[in-house]
């Protein structure tokens, strides 16, 4: 994974600390922070403590089983980002095919 890209799991912590992630994903909880794309940069590293990628990068959203991943996505869009994925299995397909876990 490059600057140009980032993975990011939309799950709550909660089941992060549960199950882990995909490695090197950033976590925004889609749920409890719907508004993510739609805050400064400032604000969005305050919230979640790193960079808010910027609208230029390819960004790819999971969650558990894929319906929060495909919200994100589409928020992301509303927020005027233009290359925007989803991985549709989300993290119960990586899981399931021995993706590599970080905890």
């Amino acid at each position: 994974m490059g600057l140009t890209e980032r993975v990011t799991d939309v799950r709550e912590p909660g089941e992060l600390q549960q199950t882990g992630k995909i490695p090197g994903a950033i976590n925004v909880p889609i749920t409890t922070s719907p508004d993510s794309f739609h805050i400064s940069e400032e604000e969005f590293e305050d919230r979640f403590g790193y960079p808010r990628p910027s609208p230029d990068t390819e960004v790819v959203f999971y969650c558990k089983a894929g319906v929060r991943g495909r919200a994100a996505a589409k928020l992301a869009q509303d927020a005027g980002w233009t290359n925007v994925g989803e991985y549709p299995g989300s993290w119960l397909d990586w899981f399931e095919k021995g993706g590599k876990v970080e905890r």
